[in-house]
């Protein structure tokens, strides 16, 4: 990746956290934590990856993706919003009564859903099922789910992950947002679900462990998920709960709670003074 790519990425990426700040700020509720870790995947799916087209969203032949985490809509809904599937606006509508952007991703009302999502451990066995059926069909689509970290100690993932390695799923990637928090505080005290890729391996998955965070390496676990033939591809993603807004960082209390005013008014100085920075 040259520069100026990773530079519109990262660009875009800020873009994206102001959409999460904004969203969960209006509906007086969500998920700001996980969503803001997450927005440099979002973005890399959306603006590099993934053959999706937001002009046919239902496109037969595009590539499909799976919020398994499904609490952190806000970070997807602000993804495709910049990436054009619907008005940035509707951010502003998050979580309210009769909006189409509700508290978790709803394939029935939203521009680029593939999916609904929610209850936790369900996504992947979802994303499991589409990447079967275009094995089935002989279809050119790759299939792409993100998992929280505190997700994967439900143990439906690992059936999930145990059905993708005996069919061989090479057109699936598996991400998981390992910002090492969950609601109830660190992963590692609440469930431990460490070694998590000797697990994937153990279940038939090639993996790789990354930071989350940083382009580059989202880029090369990517690309060495593209080139496996034969196996699902599992990509460990390092992350920092919060990234991107100081207050939140790193605190497993912003999992789930929405800014109040001077928050919210906080957190929208630093996100527009660095991408100022970016964009001068």
């Amino acid at each position: 990746m040259n520069v100026q790519e990773r530079k519109e990425l990262q660009i875009t990426a800020e873009k994206v956290r102001q959409h999460i700040i904004e969203g969960v700020y209006h509906a007086k509720s969500g998920h700001p934590g996980g969503s803001l870790s997450s927005a440099e995947i979002f973005t890399y799916l959306y603006f590099k990856e993934m053959n999706v087209d937001p002009k046919n969203p239902q496109a037969p032949g595009r590539d499909r993706f799976v919020l398994s985490k499904g609490h952190c809509a806000p970070g997807w809904y602000g993804t495709l919003a910049q990436r054009g599937y619907f008005d940035p606006s509707e951010m502003q509508r998050l979580r309210h009564i009769g909006a189409m952007l509700q508290g978790h991703p709803d394939m029935k009302g939203t521009p680029g859903v593939d999916m609904s999502t929610g209850s936790l451990g369900q996504g992947i066995s979802a994303a499991v099922g589409m990447a079967l059926a275009g094995k089935m069909d002989k279809a050119p689509y790759r299939v792409y789910t993100l998992l929280g970290d505190g997700e994967i100690e439900e143990g439906q993932v690992w059936e999930a992950a145990m059905f993708a390695g005996h069919h061989n799923l090479d057109n699936l990637c598996v991400l998981v947002d390992f910002n090492g928090l969950q609601i109830d505080g660190p992963i590692a005290e609440v469930a431990g679900p460490e070694p998590i890729d000797k697990k994937f391996e153990a279940f038939g998955f090639e993996v790789m462990t990354i930071d989350g965070n940083d382009f580059d390496e989202i880029e090369k676990a990517m690309e060495a998920a593209r080139a496996c033939k034969g196996k699902p591809f599992a990509i460990i993603a390092k992350t920092i709960k919060g990234k991107g807004v100081s207050f939140m960082e790193g605190q497993a209390g912003w999992h789930g709670k929405a800014p109040n005013g001077e928050e919210y008014e906080k957190a929208m100085q630093e996100l527009k003074e660095r991408l100022a920075g970016m964009q001068a």
